[in-house]
């Protein structure tokens, strides 16, 4: 059971895909399409959930494609945005996977992990401050696309990144953009991640609060190395107690 205890804590920082919305698998998916079809005749396929979950979960999707790639001894040239998606390049094959991600985004929807809608509304009814940030560039569409953004005080994604120039996961400075914004120190803040770079950048941080989410039940033993202080397989299994007073929010 993870407990937010806002006698200590002023805010909660979600991460997206696996922690707010149901969109890891598609993010997944995307990675194993675009994968498979350049390892052909070169390497073993893209594996589900492992090369996912080692390799380019939590990572902006440049730093997934050359995290991935050199997992298998292959190296690209990084090529530029204007590279045809799908190319031999680092850039060609992450505009492959962002066309197919988008693409099913547009289809379906983001949906929304009810247990996570229903902690939000729970810490916010407390007076606690929640973000939501990602290194997807996607990331304000995804959680509208899910009815979200009024549930969250600052959002930080891809696009920040790009602009201030920050570092991805597992270097803190996504979460820490989002501390600044809310105008509060990490000590005072729980981060929420689902990925291990998130959950070594929530520690490196220094936030108050770590909470890793397994959904699928493999990850624990190495979130909680990484840093995470509890492990839940769903935010169904968190507990919020006390309440921000008025003047600390």
């Amino acid at each position: 059971m993870a407990t937010f205890d806002l006698t200590n804590l002023r805010a909660v920082v979600f991460d997206t895909d696996g922690v707010v919305t149901d969109t890891a698998r598609v993010h997944a998916a995307a990675w194993k399409h675009v994968f498979d079809a350049f390892l052909r005749g070169r390497s073993a396929p893209f594996d589900l959930p492992s090369d996912y979950l080692a390799y380019v979960d939590g990572r902006p999707r440049l730093d997934g494609v050359r995290t991935f790639l050199a997992s298998r001894g292959i190296s690209l040239p990084e090529g530029g945005p204007d590279d045809e998606p799908g190319a031999p390049t680092v850039h060609g094959l992450g505009l492959a996977k962002d066309a197919l991600f988008r693409q099913e985004i547009d289809r379906r929807g983001a949906a929304p992990f009810t247990s996570t809608v229903a902690l939000l509304h729970e810490l916010r009814r407390r007076g606690c401050r929640t973000g939501v940030v990602s290194a997807s560039r996607h990331c304000r569409a995804i959680v509208a696309s899910a009815g979200l953004l009024h549930l969250f005080d600052v959002l930080v994604d891809g696009n920040d990144m790009a602009e201030l120039g920050l570092p991805g996961k597992p270097d803190p400075s996504l979460f820490l953009e989002a501390a600044r914004r809310l105008e509060l120190p990490a000590s005072a803040i729980a981060i929420v991640e689902d990925a291990l770079p998130g959950v070594e950048a929530g520690r490196r941080g220094g936030f108050g609060l770590v909470v890793a989410v397994d959904r699928s039940d493999t990850q624990a033993a190495a979130m909680l190395a990484a840093g995470a202080d509890v492990v839940v397989a769903d935010l169904a299994d968190a507990d919020v107690t006390g309440r921000v007073p008025v003047g600390r929010r």
